[in-house]
C-alpha cells in the first residue's frame, strides 16, 4: 500500500475500469436480488438488471453487511494502513453508511466514515479525489476534508423515463409530487440534502434531454475547472451524444467519464435513465 491512509468506497461509485485499482481504492459491493436470488452488485451486469426491469420482474437492493466492511477494514490495516476513510452513497438513500459505521467500531485502525450525500459518479469522483490526496501523503483529516468539499461542490442531475421504478424501490423522496402527472411529463431530478428531489417537468423526452444539457452547462459555468460524469442505463447512444455536446460547450472541462450505472442504481432509476454529474475540481 502506497499510503498510510486507506480509502474505501462502495460499488455505487461506478468508476471506470481500472481507475479504483490505480488509486488503491477498496470497493465494497452492495447486493442486488433478481427474482429472489441475491448476488453482489459486481456479479450482475447492468444489462441483466435492465432486462429484468423491462419485464417488470422483482428487483431489490440491499446494503452490504457490516461484516463485509469489517473484512475490508482488516485487509487495509493488514496492508499497512494506519487509518481508513470510508466514503459512501447518501445515508438518506441507503443503510451503507450505517453498516460502515458499525464495522468501524471494531476495526483494527481508526476509521472515519463519510456520507457523500450523493450517488454514482458524484460519489465516485469524491472517493477518487480522496484517494489521490491519500497517495500524495495527506493525513486523515485532510483526506476527509477533500471528500467533504468535493462532494459538497458536486451536483447530480438526471432524467428518468418513468418514476415507477423509483416509487417501487422506495427512493422517490420529494419527487413523489410528480407522480400525479407522471404520464404527461418527463421529469428532471437532482439530489438535494442527500435525497432525490424534483427539478423540472418537461413535456417530451427530447426536451428533457436538451434541458439536462443546458442545466449541466449552466452548473459548470460557475467554476474554474470541472470534471463531468455522464451515466445511463440502456441508453448508451444518448449518453455518448450528450457527453460529446458537453465537451464542445463547456470550455473549462477537464475529464469526462461516460459509462453505464450498475444494477443497484439502475434498479431504482430504470432503463432509459440518463444522468450528469458536474464535479468542480478543488483549488
Amino acid at each position: 500500500m502506497g499510503s498510510a491512509v486507506a480509502v474505501v468506497t462502495d460499488s455505487t461509485s461506478y468508476l471506470p475500469q481500472g481507475l479504483a485499482e490505480r488509486h488503491e481504492l477498496t470497493v465494497v459491493p452492495l447486493q442486488i436480488a433478481i427474482g429472489g436470488v441475491e448476488r453482489d452488485e459486481g456479479d450482475i451486469t447492468a444489462a441483466e438488471a435492465a432486462q429484468a426491469l423491462k419485464k417488470w420482474h422483482p428487483v431489490t437492493t440491499s446494503r452490504p453487511a457490516p461484516e463485509r466492511f469489517a473484512h475490508a477494514f482488516k485487509a487495509c490495516a493488514g496492508a499497512g494502513a494506519s487509518s481508513i476513510v470510508s466514503i459512501h452513497l447518501s445515508a438518506a438513500m441507503s443503510g451503507t453508511v450505517e453498516a460502515a459505521r458499525l464495522a468501524a467500531e471494531d476495526a483494527p485502525v481508526p476509521v472515519r466514515v463519510v456520507d457523500s450525500g450523493t450517488i454514482g459518479l458524484g460519489l465516485g469522483l469524491t472517493a477518487l479525489s480522496a484517494a489521490a490526496a491519500a497517495l500524495r501523503g495527506a493525513d486523515t483529516d485532510e483526506v476527509v476534508g477533500v471528500a467533504v468539499r468535493r462532494a459538497g461542490l458536486s451536483r447530480s442531475l438526471f432524467y428518468v423515463d418513468t418514476l415507477e421504478h423509483l416509487r417501487r424501490g422506495g427512493r422517490i423522496g420529494a419527487a413523489a409530487t410528480l407522480l400525479g402527472s407522471a404520464l404527461m411529463v418527463k421529469p428532471l431530478l437532482n439530489i438535494v440534502d442527500g435525497r432525490i428531489a424534483p427539478l423540472e417537468k418537461v413535456r417530451t423526452s427530447s426536451r428533457a434531454l436538451a434541458r439536462l444539457e443546458e442545466l449541466a452547462v449552466e452548473t459548470a459555468a460557475g467554476h474554474p475547472v470541472v470534471d463531468l460524469g455522464v451515466q445511463h442505463l440502456s441508453a448508451a447512444p444518448r449518453a455518448e451524444t450528450l457527453a460529446a455536446r458537453l465537451r464542445e460547450r463547456i470550455p473549462n472541462v477537464e475529464d469526462v467519464y461516460v459509462g453505464e450505472v450498475g444494477p443497484v442504481i439502475g434498479a431504482h432509476a430504470g432503463p432509459g435513465m440518463l444522468g450528469v454529474v458536474v464535479a468542480p475540481q478543488l483549488d
